[in-house]
């Protein structure tokens, strides 16, 4: 493994965080690793209420495990709740987690997890107790579309809400890619609510999700960002559904066509698209 392809960086905010030098993309911009997952995830989740009303074990699927500052956010949030965290995280290497354990006193966050995060870079599974709360945090290594499509998919736990972090589509379009995310729609739970926060707000990325069949709202806003996106299999987990003006804009927008391909480009709306957002349940 090579932690040379990272580095660390100081924030707008004063914070540290962790850079991709292959990627030339840095982790949890402008506010840092903490604010923005507290913002993006525990908050707009309402992930404590929720958790506290959940029967049994709350499944998390972290998509793009990084260096580890969402999950450790997510469980240091819900740690003195009685409750049974269930945290199942993707990511095609653990190198910038392993670099992150190499600078936890720049990051701060990993403060209390390193054995936990060393457990589960050699086991691919950590088990625990926190306080008041369970954790069950499993690792599985690889491409994501290519695990969302083998069988053994089937099998996942049913998640209650989805952390979706990979890199921006300019570099990982095929992380964001239209059949994607009907594959990923298909694997939940219609019977149990789950929502997936993303910090994008791009058009492009709202047709997806709706085309895939989600309920789609505004999200919340984090550091520069004024807004972001909010993704549901239900209505009622969205405050801010996009609505009837926001399609007419949809309509003229010259970057609105899902990616249906791993090539990042940008179009406007074709007419088979429009005609399927228009009979989206949530504009009827």
């Amino acid at each position: 493994m090579s932690i040379a392809r990272y580095q660390i960086v100081q924030l707008a905010s004063g914070v540290n965080s962790v850079r991709s030098l292959a990627e030339m993309e840095t982790f949890h911009p402008v506010i840092g690793p903490v604010a923005e997952a507290e913002a993006l995830y525990v908050k707009q989740l309402n992930l404590i209420e929720r958790v506290r009303q959940q029967a049994g074990e709350f499944v998390v699927w972290d998509v793009g495990l990084g260096a580890a500052a969402n999950a450790l956010t997510i469980l240091r949030a819900t740690r003195r709740i009685p409750c049974s965290i269930r945290l199942v995280s993707f990511d095609h290497t653990v190198e910038p987690l392993i670099f992150a354990l190499h600078h936890k006193t720049e990051l701060g966050y990993l403060d209390g997890y390193e054995e936990r995060c060393l457990e589960l870079i050699g086991r691919q599974q950590a088990t625990f107790k926190d306080e008041n709360q369970m954790v069950e945090w499993e690792l599985r290594l690889g491409d994501f579309p290519t695990l969302l499509d083998q069988p053994l998919a089937q099998a996942w736990p049913k998640p209650n809400a989805i952390l979706f972090d990979p890199f921006s589509p300019a570099r990982n379009p095929v992380m964001w890619k239209q059949p994607l995310f009907t594959t990923l729609f298909s694997l939940l739970d219609p019977a149990k609510p789950c929502a997936l926060p993303t910090y994008s707000r791009s058009t492009m990325l709202r047709v997806t999700l709706l085309l895939a069949g989600f309920f789609v709202g505004a999200g919340h806003p984090t550091g520069e960002k004024e807004e972001t996106t909010i993704a549901a299999n239900t209505l009622n987990l969205i405050t801010e559904p996009l609505d009837h003006r926001w399609l007419r804009r949809v309509r003229n927008s010259t970057s609105a066509e899902p990616l249906w391909e791993p090539v990042y480009r940008q179009a406007p709306l074709s007419p088979a698209t429009w005609q399927r957002l228009q009979n989206h349940p949530q504009f009827k």
